[in-house]
């Protein structure tokens, strides 16, 4: 089953949403912004994983360059101004449960 990972990057925490090609949501939870929660946090999912969206802000690499070192190839940077507002808003609702 293909899965796919969207990451709602904050200063000091994350949310990371896993849904699978059916749009079935599979994981959905709020970290603290340390590599080591979030590579566990994905770990289940990282076979199965077509790619991981990392939302772009100013304190986006260390997630990426940390992503990409744990073996996950397939990581995008999401610039948010440039998406389509209504996918924008979607996939934060789709991932964010708190909204």
């Amino acid at each position: 089953m293909e899965t796919y990972a969207g990451i709602d990057l904050h200063s000091s925490n994350n949310f990371i949403g896993v849904i699978n090609d059916k749009d079935k949501i599979l994981y959905g939870k709020r970290h603290a912004n340390r590599l080591d929660d979030v590579l566990r946090a994905l770990d289940p999912f990282q076979d199965q994983l077509e790619g991981i969206v990392v939302e772009s802000t100013f304190n986006w690499y260390w997630l990426i360059d940390g992503l990409m070192d744990a073996g996950y190839k397939c990581v995008h940077l999401a610039n948010p101004a440039a998406m389509d507002y209504t996918s924008y808003c979607t996939s934060f609702i789709l991932f964010d449960s708190s909204l």
